[in-house]
């Protein structure tokens, strides 16, 4: 595989999962790290993708990062060809703490929100290779810790989340990856 596009990442906090029954794709994504590397640098960076009303547009839908470059770089590159690849850069704070072995949170303040993860019951450390397949089209490798548990908030209210098993990149819904990479 040639590789043309890439990024790497240290210490994301991933979840995607649904607030409403009934619905096809996860509505709640957050998936940030506290250390992106791209070739237009590195920063603080991930996506959040927050749909509360199924029926509506997204209160939140964009690439978060405090560097506007490195922020604009998923779309086009990393995401191209899937309905992610138009989404904004938008400025955000993003912090990620690690209290390990029992618990890594993450908190993004993005476009007026605050979004809060925590995930719990953390599993076994496990090195994962994904082929590029549907609907991502970048190959995946790195380091995954799955968690049995995740409470998110969002402005400091709980919301109510249920986590499917298997999330969008083909890993748990709901997983620590303490280092990684997607490449195309």
């Amino acid at each position: 595989m040639a590789i043309k596009e890439w990024m790497a990442w240290e210490g994301g906090v991933d979840v995607a999962g649904f607030t409403a029954s009934g619905l096809e794709l996860p509505n709640l994504i957050v998936h940030v790290a506290r250390s992106v590397h791209t070739p237009v640098g590195s920063a603080q960076a991930g996506m959040i993708f927050w749909q509360p009303e199924p029926k509506s547009a997204p209160v939140v839908a964009g690439f978060v990062c405090p560097d506007s470059m490195v922020g604009a770089y998923f779309g086009p590159k990393i995401f191209a060809g899937t309905p992610f690849e138009k989404l904004p850069a938008l400025g955000a704070r993003i912090e990620v703490r690690l209290q390990l072995p029992t618990s890594v949170t993450a908190r993004v303040e993005v476009a007026g929100h605050v979004f809060e993860v925590t995930l719990t019951e953390l599993g076994s450390t496990e090195l994962v290779h994904r082929a590029a397949s549907e609907p991502l089209p970048f190959a995946q490798q790195g380091v995954e810790v799955p968690a049995a548990r995740a409470s998110v908030k969002i402005d400091g209210k709980p919301i109510a989340l249920t986590i499917p098993p298997i999330g969008l990149s083909g890993g748990p819904g709901a997983v620590w990856s303490p280092a990684g990479i997607y490449a195309r």
